[in-house]
């Protein structure tokens, strides 16, 4: 069962992947389109010549906006955040194991740390699982919009660390533990792009093109009409 899961099924996740990757970016350019950019829409009349608008103003509309993004207003969600995502990237990605499969596979590979420092990483991705988990269901607000979609996206993102630890530890029985790591990170690779689950890969296309609440650059994109 590991062989076919390691193999034949790791092939074909990877081809849904990267397929349905393609795919969800040449929709999203196809239901966006490019929109005309305002310097300072906030602070500054928008009957105000652009010549006319100092840099003392464009200063302060660029603090404005600062304080009014996530980042402003949820800092230690967006560090949390953003330490939980990376190293729910660079833990398999750097991992020596999985570098040793992908130089078989391809005859090239990424540098890889050392075990202990993916360990522990791991652990980081783990407890940020159980902090998301907790969030979703202690804070009325997260609770009020959660569903079940929200929490089967959250138990396929950790199950491959999960499963991944334990076998590394050989805790339980680590060949069954090997066979459901293989299988969870091919189901995660498959649900990548049609999931939510996506939102790890689409993140930057969203807040750094797309307008809205969270938005992090110039908001370049909206939806078609």
């Amino acid at each position: 069962m590991y062989e076919f899961v390691s193999g034949p099924l790791f092939w074909v996740s990877v081809v849904i992947f990267v397929a349905g990757f393609v795919f969800r970016t040449v929709r999203l350019f196809q239901l966006t389109e490019r929109k005309q950019v305002v310097l300072c829409p906030v602070t500054i009349p928008k009957d105000k010549p652009a010549s006319s608008v100092s840099a003392d103003e464009v200063k302060f509309e660029k603090i404005a906006r600062f304080q009014n993004s996530v980042f402003g207003r949820h800092p230690v969600m967006v560090m949390a955040t953003a330490l939980f995502h990376f190293c729910l990237f660079a833990a398999p990605l750097l991992l020596m194991a999985h570098n040793l499969l992908i130089r078989r596979s391809f005859g090239i590979g990424l540098p890889s740390l050392p075990d202990g420092l993916v360990d522990f990483m791991t652990l980081i991705v783990l407890g940020g699982g159980l902090f998301f988990l907790v969030r979703r269901l202690a804070i009325p607000k997260v609770a009020a919009i959660s569903c079940f979609d929200d929490f089967g996206v959250l138990f396929l993102t950790i199950m491959p660390y999960l499963t991944g630890f334990l076998a590394y530890h050989q805790l339980f029985d680590p060949k069954t533990l090997a066979t459901l790591h293989a299988f969870t990170g091919d189901v995660m690779l498959i649900a990548l792009p049609f999931t939510k689950v996506g939102h790890m890969v689409f993140f930057f296309f969203f807040r750094l093109t797309m307008g809205g609440e969270y938005g992090l650059g110039r908001e370049k994109r909206v939806w078609s009409a």
